[in-house]
């Protein structure tokens, strides 16, 4: 491993949401491998052969076999020493293998037949596996998702102790009864959060490391370089292909920007981004992978279950909005070059074709989850082919270049080692948000809290329109405070069973309020005053962090208002290819257009530098365009003109012929300072 491979990794393990694993040696290693290997096998063999016993019953098993490994891997403590696990944490292990098995261990027929009248055994069992749930969370994502867990537990038990004139108070739950739902029922530990990471997600990571056992991630790089000519915006281009190619191999935001900038920020130094700037588009590259199809964020797959529809549906709706959201960044990365002057730089890249016709076989397992999806193929099976069919392309270009079939062997059994634990932090969260879903379905307390938020909006104004205008707002604000605290994961589950209901409440259609929970919970990763992602880029280019984080948002601006778009109004389902044609085709129009306007504003350049008031302009002219209903849509298409007529005056009184050229002096032009160009000017 290089030196910058090393300090990637640290800036990722200090800076990702998910919390660093140790660095095992020698025995335990094996010993990790070779159990991670077996969950592996136990998930491929699910797939085909599922267990006669029901869905749960594989539950149950794959949570004791996981469990045991989260305590081996990580730290109690937040350490960056490579320590083996002491005795406590195999102590933890053990404990955690055997009451995540006590389902099965005395027979799980016998175990279901007690459901609401467990034994003395099971409810301790229950509740030790309850106390080892929390503190592999903890230890994977840190200590806030365990205690809003406890919280959620406190609320359960003495919700009976509340004053009865508040609508949230309710009779109260026996301990028994909590353990019981926790335990022996289909909402808890054995939900559908767990179910998604035992049944989806897990492959999904398999997948991605054997594509980066195969070498796809360096192959997308390469052929990002190679596909933008020499040019002022070549650097920042590369980067956001780069970024959207790396996350189908690495699945988190954090991880991709920091990837991503190990290799490409000396690039994008020396072509002149400053270091906020470059970190501003790292942050913003890394996230957008998880927005995008073909494997968006875990998220994607608990939508498709709870809405009960196709992944492939899901991937649908999210292509609009993918391509508003890249297009704001290409927007933001043209301002940009022009605005600080970016010089050309040569990339270090081979031949685009000759890199095709060797590694384009990198593509073929992506089209095929796609093509797999449409005819109807379940995503599980669907990634289970895709992932050996990149097996097998690895392995006859393995063979070609000379390589053996056994190393090929190992790595691959490296990959499905690999894959299994990288999920344990999911798979713990999952686990642990199955406390909260308990909680809130015994108790009610997700109806009752959605009531609040949209009584707090008809407490401003009676108006329908207002209502939902607002109810949208403090829903947005409610899940990006959430994603503060708690995994993007976690986060969308709490979001969608609390603030759901209310969204559901004022008209909006589950596609939609779905889609906008999922975007506002992975915004999280790029939302002040945490955003990990830009934090985390900012490590990598040495810029402020205040800073790195204004210029992530600003690149990621598109992405936090298009899905107010598609919930405001009926003719915002366009954008998630729910509608006619023509409404599909004008609606992305008039969104296209608000995103270029939201660019003009962030980016200050327009054929030219930007000043105040044209900016001022374009700020109503943007929102007005993405409330999409006729009226508000000529409104925002008049605040363009305007603009663009404003933008033409300044222009013309300060005597510049063409925004591409150099700019005499050291004028502030609302957005930061320009410098004297020499040399290429193409882009």
């Amino acid at each position: 491993m290089s030196l910058s491979e090393v300090r990637a990794a640290e800036i990722v393990a200090e800076h990702d949401e998910e919390r660093p694993a140790r660095r095992l040696t020698g025995r335990t290693d094996r010993l990790v491998w070779l159990v991670a290997l077996v969950v592996a096998l136990l998930v491929l063999k699910q797939v085909f052969f599922p267990f006669s016993k029901g869905n749960q019953f594989y539950l149950v098993i794959f949570l004791g076999c996981t469990l045991p490994l989260v305590f081996v891997c990580y730290r109690p403590l937040l350490r960056k020493s490579g320590d083996n696990p002491g005795y406590l944490d195999w102590a933890l292990a053990a404990a955690a293998l055997f009451v995540g098995l006590y389902p099965v261990l005395g027979g799980y027929d016998a175990f279901l037949n007690r459901q609401g009248t467990l034994s003395t055994m099971d409810i301790v069992a229950g509740a030790l596996l309850l106390l080892l749930v929390l503190e592999a969370t903890r230890r994977t994502t840190g200590i806030v998702l365990p205690i809003v867990c406890a919280g959620f537990l406190a609320y359960a038990y003495y919700g009976g102790f509340l004053p009865q004139n508040w609508g949230i108070a309710h009779a109260g739950v026996d301990f028994s009864q909590i353990i019981n739902a926790l335990y022996n029922d289909a909402t808890g530990f054995f939900g559908t959060p767990l179910d998604v990471a035992a049944s989806y997600i897990v492959l999904f990571t398999i997948y991605g490391a054997v594509l980066n056992a195969s070498g796809a991630g360096k192959f997308f790089v390469d052929i990002s370089f190679a596909a933008f000519k020499r040019s002022r915006t070549a650097p920042g281009r590369t980067t956001v292909l780069s970024g959207f190619l790396l996350g189908t191999v690495s699945g988190s935001g954090t991880a991709t920007a920091v990837s991503l900038g190990a290799i490409t920020w000396p690039i994008l130094r020396k072509a002149g981004y400053p270091k906020e700037n470059a970190g501003g588009l790292l942050a913003a590259s890394g996230i957008g992978a998880i927005l995008s199809p073909p494997t968006l964020g875990a998220a994607a797959f608990i939508i498709a279950e709870y809405l009960q529809t196709s992944y492939l549906t899901v991937l649908i709706w999210a292509t609009i909005p993918t391509l508003l959201y890249y297009l704001g960044i290409v927007f933001a990365v043209e301002a940009d070059a022009r605005r600080f002057g970016a010089k050309a730089v040569d990339l270090p890249a081979e031949n685009a074709r000759k890199l095709l016709l060797r590694g384009g076989y990198h593509f073929l397992s992506l089209g095929i989850i796609v093509v797999f999806l449409a005819l109807d193929i379940p995503p599980f099976a669907a990634v289970v082919y895709a992932t050996g069919v990149a097996a097998v392309f690895t392995l006859i270009a393995r063979l070609t270049s000379g390589e053996g079939f056994k190393s090929w062997v190992m790595d691959m059994l490296d990959a499905l080692s690999a894959g299994v634990r990288g999920a344990l932090p999911v798979i713990a969260v999952c686990a642990a948000a199955g406390v909260i879903t308990s909680t809130i379905t015994k108790t009610g307390l997700g109806q009752e809290l959605a009531n609040a938020l949209v009584e707090l909006a008809r407490a401003v104004a009676d108006n329908a329109t207002v209502v939902l205008v607002l109810t949208v707002v403090l829903s947005a604000i409610a899940v990006g405070v959430l994603g503060l605290a708690v995994p993007v994961t976690a986060s969308f589950i709490i979001a969608w069973v609390v603030i759901g209901p209310a969204l559901a409440g004022v008209g909006v259609d589950g596609p939609e309020r779905a889609m906008f929970i999922f975007y506002y919970a992975v915004l999280s990763e790029v939302t002040p005053p945490t955003a990990l992602a830009a934090v985390a880029s900012a490590a990598i280019t040495g810029g402020s962090v205040l800073k790195t984080m204004w210029q992530c948002w600003k690149y990621t601006l598109p992405a936090f208002l298009v899905p107010i778009a598609f919930v405001l109004t009926d003719n915002g389902a366009a954008l998630l290819l729910q509608a006619k044609p023509v409404t599909v085709l004008w609606v992305t129009a008039v969104s296209a257009l608000a995103v270029g306007a939201l660019g003009v504003v962030t980016g200050g350049w327009f054929f030219g530098p930007v000043r105040l008031p044209v900016r001022v302009v374009f700020v109503p002219a943007a929102l007005c365009l993405l409330y999409l209903e006729p009226v508000p849509v000529f409104v925002g298409l008049g605040f363009c003109l305007l603009g663009v007529a404003l933008q033409v005056f300044f222009r013309m009184t300060e005597g510049e012929a063409d925004a591409s050229e150099g700019v005499t002096g050291d004028r502030d032009a609302g957005g930061g300072g320009l410098r004297r160009e020499t040399g290429d000017a193409g882009g």
